[in-house]
């Protein structure tokens, strides 16, 4: 550890650069939490599903998780070489196309590999080698995979929310970036607030306007930011989901009524909050 703070003060630029590859590297896991772990949910609720009706179960289903299968094509199912699967490079090279079948690869996948390097090295310029460092390097990289999941599917697992509030709890045990009891308090206040409002929403119109991931995901907002960070959260969330959703459906003339994404807003508000007053 010592060397490494020695290499990091020595040559600054060098570290920086380091800390970028090992975001990209980051980067490409989330792609695999990010593209795997809502198939592997469904895949479960499907079992528990067929458990509940005393149905019987298929008698062989492959085994998929975030290590098997290997990585394929999505297009032709055909597996990715190693050369193919090197974070940013290899979408480079490759010019965004399949070697396998030559169908368009997601812009989906360099990006979250980008987003990651830069909000390591972000976060690198903000606090020295240290446990509030890997602190942000964990927290950051689960918000943005959260964000991405719910930008897709609409769905923030709880095996991703859940964890991050026990994490923030247990980084904060020694105060490295709120005290302790700020942090509790901000886990309590952070579900009651959505918790609430979700329910007087509810009685008021008989709709729901929010989910419970949006709870637990507040909540893990406020075990590592603190309660006082709570308003800026939900306005900066709400401001910028309500702007974006006026922009984006009206330029494009669709539906109000469809349901919006609200946890990727969250992951942004809590994100920029740890970050922006660090240099400003």
């Amino acid at each position: 550890m010592n060397l490494l703070v020695d290499f990091a003060a020595a040559f600054p630029l060098f570290w920086l650069c380091f800390v970028g590859l090992l975001g990209a590297i980051v980067g490409s896991f989330l792609n695999v939490v990010i593209y795997r772990l809502p198939v592997m949910l469904e895949m479960r609720w499907q079992r528990e599903a067929l458990l509940q009706l005393a149905q019987p179960l298929p008698e062989s289903v492959p085994r998929f998780n975030l290590l098997l299968p290997r990585s394929c094509c999505p297009h032709c199912q055909h597996p990715v070489a190693t050369r193919d699967n090197i974070p940013l490079l290899s979408f480079l090279w490759l010019q965004g196309k399949a070697r396998c079948c030559g169908e368009t690869i997601s812009w989906r996948y360099p990006l979250v590999e980008v987003a990651t390097a830069l909000l390591f090295v972000l976060a690198a310029l903000a606090w020295p080698l240290g446990m509030p460092l890997l602190g942000a390097w964990i927290f950051l990289s689960v918000l943005l995979a959260l964000a991405v999941i719910d930008h897709h599917t609409q769905l923030l697992p709880d095996v991703l929310t859940l964890p991050l509030l026990w994490l923030g709890l247990l980084f904060n045990l020694q105060g490295q970036f709120v005290a302790l009891e700020q942090a509790i308090i901000g886990a309590v206040a952070g579900y009651l607030c959505l918790w609430s409002l979700f329910w007087l929403f509810k009685l008021a119109t008989g709709k729901e306007a929010l989910g419970y991931g949006d709870f637990k995901l507040l909540a893990a907002l406020g075990a590592w930011l603190g309660w006082q960070a709570l308003p800026q959260v939900i306005l900066v969330a709400a401001g910028g989901g309500l702007l974006f959703t006026l922009v984006q459906r009206g330029l494009a003339q669709k539906d109000f009524n469809q349901p919006l994404a609200f946890g990727p807003w969250l992951a942004l508000a809590g994100a920029l909050n740890l970050l922006i007053p660090l240099f400003f």
